[in-house]
């Protein structure tokens, strides 16, 4: 039978590799609908190949372009109205949510209310609004399935298990470009440096998070909602081969991993067939060839940002939105030259400390204090 799935993001790393799977078994899957951003070119070549019904871009003018060369049949819409027509308006079942930052969390919501399954991998949808996705989910009767390979991992390590057994779950942490420097060393370091990532092939955004922890607190609090634990139950630990993409530890001492290559189609894949598996285009895990596995205790003065995710997901309320957005426009500033690595986690800490946290936000203050941390963060200077 075919699965009808729609794309949030799908020229993304994210996004591309999602297609991959699709090119890899086109009898298991139809896409409905796809988005690209500002990456025109690539959108039109996925658009030629996998025939969507419907494509989004950015703006106005690169509509028009891409309206040029996607196939007749297919309509073209862009900005904020093309996501909700992608998320939404098609009779795909399941939709992919690879889009880079807050932005997701609009189309995820409409996506919810239309009724389809969510392949989650924009992971600040929940952390600026767990508590209205996961209500909106349950409500619709609609699954959020982790495409994070550390949600993936706990996701399938709690298959048919009691939630009131499980002691706590354990995150692994790459430790990113920089996870072999001392604070001292990270200064001045470039850009080129701190985007290469030794283990996985991510995008700009994902890749610098990474190197911060900032990925990593990002995944406290979205898991802190997917799986319905507080934090005091979530542990973040140092693993720099990425093998064992998380663990569970239950009740009675016994510890549950999720093993793999660093290869991101495996956890998509799983979201995009679940309950079932299927063989995947990537490569066998080979434990003897590695050898050996490796893990370090998180230390939280080395990484500041996974504390201040700790500590914004504890307050709640409006704050885990302002620590994802001040980070958003740091990282951004980081990558245009703008600001230094070490000063992103400044940023971050800045924005925490003028932030008056509002407890149980709707989506129209958590919108206004996103917006307010953005003008905070893209204002500060050093």
């Amino acid at each position: 039978m075919t699965k009808r799935i729609a794309i949030l993001g799908s020229t993304g790393s994210i996004g591309t590799q999602t297609l991959d799977i699709v090119a890899n078994a086109p009898e298991r899957f139809q896409v409905e609908a796809i988005s690209g951003g500002y990456n025109s070119k690539l959108l039109i070549e996925q658009a030629k190949q996998f025939q969507p019904k419907i494509v989004s871009v950015a703006t106005k003018e690169l509509a028009a372009e891409v309206a040029l060369h996607v196939p007749s049949q297919t309509k073209v819409y862009y900005g904020e109205e093309g996501l909700l027509e992608v998320a939404a308006s098609t009779e795909a079942e399941l939709l992919v949510t690879a889009l880079v930052g807050s932005q997701g969390l609009k189309p995820t919501l409409a996506a919810i209310e239309a009724g389809k399954q969510i392949g989650l991998a924009n992971k600040e949808t929940l952390v600026s609004a767990g508590h209205i996705v996961t209500e909106a989910a349950r409500t619709k009767g609609v699954a959020l399935l982790p495409v994070d390979s550390e949600h993936s991992a706990i996701f399938q390590c709690l298959n048919g298990e009691k939630r009131a057994e499980v002691a706590k779950l354990i995150i692994t942490a790459s430790g990113g470009s920089f996870r072999d420097r001392t604070r001292e060393e990270l200064v001045g370091v470039t850009v080129e440096q701190a985007l290469a990532h030794p283990n996985w092939s991510m995008g700009a955004k994902i890749t610098i998070d990474s190197a911060t922890m900032v990925n990593k607190g990002l995944e406290v609090i979205e898991a802190r909602w997917l799986f319905d634990l507080p934090y005091d139950q979530i542990e973040v630990l140092i693993h720099p081969e990425s093998v064992i993409h998380s663990m569970v530890e239950f009740v009675d001492r016994s510890v549950m991993a999720q093993l793999g290559n660093p290869d991101m189609r495996v956890p998509i894949q799983y979201a995009l067939t679940y309950p079932d598996r299927f063989q995947t285009p990537t490569i066998p895990l080979k434990l003897a060839a590695i050898g050996k596995l490796h893990f370090r205790e998180m230390d939280y003065e080395r990484y500041p940002c996974l504390r201040m995710a700790f500590e914004s997901g504890r307050q709640g309320g409006t704050t885990p939105t302002v620590y994802n957005a001040a980070n958003e426009v740091a990282v951004a500033r980081f990558l245009k030259g703008e600001i230094t690595f070490l000063q992103i986690e400044q940023v971050i800490e800045g924005a925490l400390q003028k932030h008056e946290s509002f407890a149980n936000p709707n989506l129209a203050l958590i919108e206004e204090q996103d917006a307010w941390a953005r003008a905070f963060a893209a204002a500060i200077r050093f």
